[in-house]
């Protein structure tokens, strides 16, 4: 195995004490991370750097009745003042972004501007619902009725369930409670076992944010947004809870499989974010400056643990010849290593799992006659328990075996295609639909990608790669995606509940479609 490129690495004795040291800043309490049965590992060298105290699976049901309780009061509240103590809670982030950066970084092994850039997307989220707390509208509808008004109006839900991922194990968080905040309801948040510290600092500045709420004269109950801390006989309790009318739930397809019936057996609401096995098209007319920088990035950023991570790269077989040595290039160039170092490109695996897969991906590739330039581990020097690896690029004939499934580790399968109308039958020949990308100049390609015969995915761009989403487009995506939308658009409605009314200010009662019911 090579050992990384000889760059400076922070001496990982020290990481459990920075570790320490940040949650102090971020205003956690030590008790909740000392002396816990949940060790909490830091994938840039292994160690186990906190052990945070779990939530005993007895207790998540008063936990989730105190929640309800304060959903009682807070859907009183106008939802103006519900945004102001969001825009404090982003005042909050703002102030603490770099200790919550560093410490996302430090947890799931982004590097430094990725760490910095999901608490942005946390900011980002607070002022779009800041602003949205003055537009939660319904609608007044034409009635055939005379005399009658009929409207739309949207009430607060109640306790919103959230399920958060590894790989964004803050910024999913406030997609979703920024939202249901704003909109009436309480929050329960279970996050990732492979996470828990930045969901503890999370937790901590909303407790800031709610402090200076109420010491503005602001109503804010207890148990406005709590934690549960756990593996998954924790999360199943809040899945299964009557008390919780909507879960939002990010992870696998598998975790999906078994979070959607479970709600569906109660008739609660799911906004399930799951698996994606993202896909982009390179035509003849692209600009492959563009094309080269945009696919680098969304195959190899986060070591290919985002769910929009570009994994399978479809290119016409006359520019096949010409992009792909460039590719090829770019993926030596990329240095892999200590995410805390300002020249690191790509960060760990998340865990030693993580790379069996992805070893057992590339095997299978291989016996499928794929070739792999790439994919190897890297070694960094004394850090034997950390899991580092080189990107790997695929060249395969056909989109067969492991390119047909996700596999969350930078892997991208590169397959030649001549004819268009194929190559999007072969995009969309996938369980998944998250996200998809087409690089082309010509406007006709573009257009059909993005019609309802082109991406059958949630999100479907041109000339910009698949990974990354701003706030003020709702994100998600179908099929094994599992339908589900967070962040902008019109997604608040999902945290709310639809009321249709009327209102007769006549002295006579018309019925609709004219039907006849005469008494004496």
């Amino acid at each position: 195995m090579p050992e990384a490129d000889a760059i400076e690495t922070v001496d990982h004795s020290k990481l459990g004490a920075e570790v320490a040291r940040l949650l102090g800043e971020l205003g956690v309490d030590p008790a909740s991370h000392t002396g816990g049965t949940l060790p909490a590992r830091s994938p840039i060298t292994g160690e186990i750097v906190a052990r945070v105290r779990e939530s005993d699976p007895d207790s998540v049901g008063r936990t989730i009745d105190t929640a309800h309780a304060a959903f009682l009061q807070w859907r009183m509240v106008p939802a103006p003042k519900r945004g102001e103590l969001v825009r404090l809670f982003g005042e909050e982030l703002r102030a603490s972004k770099p200790s919550l950066g560093r410490l996302v970084s430090i947890e799931v092994g982004k590097i430094t501007s990725e760490g910095l850039g999901e608490v942005q997307e946390m900011i980002d989220i607070c002022d779009f619902a800041v602003g949205l707390s003055r537009q939660l509208h319904g609608l007044t509808i034409a009635t055939e009725r005379a005399e009658h008004r009929m409207m739309e109006s949207w009430h607060p839900l109640g306790v919103t369930g959230i399920i958060s991922a590894f790989n964004f194990p803050v910024a999913v968080w406030a997609w979703n409670a920024a939202l249901a905040l704003v909109c009436g309801n309480s929050t329960v948040w279970k996050p990732s076992e492979k996470a828990p510290l930045t969901a503890l600092a999370t937790t901590a500045l909303f407790e800031r944010a709610l402090a200076r709420f109420r010491q503005q004269a602001g109503e804010a109950p207890e148990g406005l947004a709590t934690l549960l801390i756990g593996g998954r006989d924790v999360g199943e309790v809040m899945v299964d809870h009557p008390r919780v009318p909507l879960v939002s739930a990010t992870g696998s397809t598998a975790m999906g499989r078994n979070v959607g019936p479970r709600l569906a057996k109660r008739f609660a609401r799911a906004i399930l974010e799951l698996g994606g096995n993202n896909a982009a098209v390179v035509t003849p007319s692209a600009d492959l400056d563009l094309t080269l920088r945009a696919v680098a990035f969304a195959a190899m950023g986060t070591a290919g643990q985002r769910c929009t991570t570009l994994r399978r790269l479809f290119v016409h077989e006359d520019v096949y010849g010409t992009f792909l040595p460039r590719l090829k290039k770019a993926y030596q160039s990329v240095t892999t290593g200590d995410p805390l170092q300002p020249a690191t490109l790509v960060g760990p695996l998340i865990d030693g799992i993580a790379y069996e897969q992805m070893q057992a991906a590339l095997d299978l590739a291989k016996a499928a006659g794929g070739i792999v330039f790439g994919g190897e581990r890297v070694m960094v020097r004394g850090r034997s328990e950390a899991y580092y690896v080189r990107p790997a690029l695929v060249e395969i004939a056909r989109q067969t075996g492991p390119v047909e499934r996700e596999t969350f580790a930078p892997i991208l399968y590169v397959i030649p295609y001549r004819d268009f109308d194929a190559v999007l039958a072969l995009h969309n020949a996938v369980p998944q639909g998250l996200s998809s990308s087409i690089f082309t100049s010509d406007l006709r390609e573009a257009e059909i990608f993005l019609s309802a015969r082109g991406s059958d995915c949630g999100i479907a761009n041109v000339n910009i790669g698949p990974s990354g989403a701003e706030i003020g487009g709702a994100f998600g995506g179908e099929k094994e995606t599992g339908g589900g939308r967070e962040s902008g658009s019109d997604t608040w409605k999902a945290y709310m509940r639809r009321v249709t009314n009327t209102v007769n200010y006549g002295r006579t009662l018309p019925l609709a479609q004219g039907v006849k019911f005469d008494i004496g």
